[in-house]
C-alpha cells in the first residue's frame, strides 16, 4: 500500500510540482491550501506524512503543526519553507522533518525516506 503525502501549500504550482515529484516517487499525494482543507483531509484520510509550509496566506503552519501533534500522534510532519532560519526556532522543533524550499526538490523525497524510516 503506498504511502499517504498530505501536501499544504498555499501556492497553486507548489501543490503541483510537489504533487508530481512525489507520486513518481510512488507515493499517494493529498494537497490542500490552508488548514481547513488540512484538517478536513486528515479527519478522513489516514495520512502517514504531512510536507507543509510554515507560511501560508493569514495562517501559520507552525500553529497547524502544534494542532497536528496534538491530534496525529502517528502522523509525522516536514515542516517546508524558503527561510532556513526556521530550523533553529524552538517552535519548529515539533517537526520530524525539515526541508529548505530552495534546495533541489530531488532532495525532498531523501527527507520524506528519512523520516519515515522512523516509523
Amino acid at each position: 500500500m503506498a504511502v499517504k503525502i498530505l501536501v499544504v501549500d498555499d501556492e497553486p504550482d507548489i501543490r503541483l510540482l510537489y504533487r508530481s515529484e512525489l507520486e513518481d516517487h510512488g507515493f499517494k499525494v493529498y494537497d490542500a491550501a490552508n488548514s481547513k482543507e488540512c484538517f478536513e483531509i486528515l479527519n478522513n484520510q489516514k495520512i502517514d506524512l504531512v510536507l507543509l509550509d510554515i507560511k501560508l496566506k493569514g495562517e501559520s503552519g507552525i500553529d497547524i503543526l502544534q494542532s497536528i501533534s496534538g491530534k496525529e500522534k502517528k502522523t509525522k510532519v516536514i515542516l517546508a519553507t524558503a527561510y532556513s532560519a526556521y530550523q533553529d526556532d524552538f517552535s519548529t522543533w515539533l517537526a520530524d522533518g525539515y526541508w529548505v524550499k530552495t534546495q533541489e526538490i530531488e532532495t525532498l523525497t531523501d527527507e520524506i525516506n528519512k523520516v519515515l524510516a522512523k516509523i
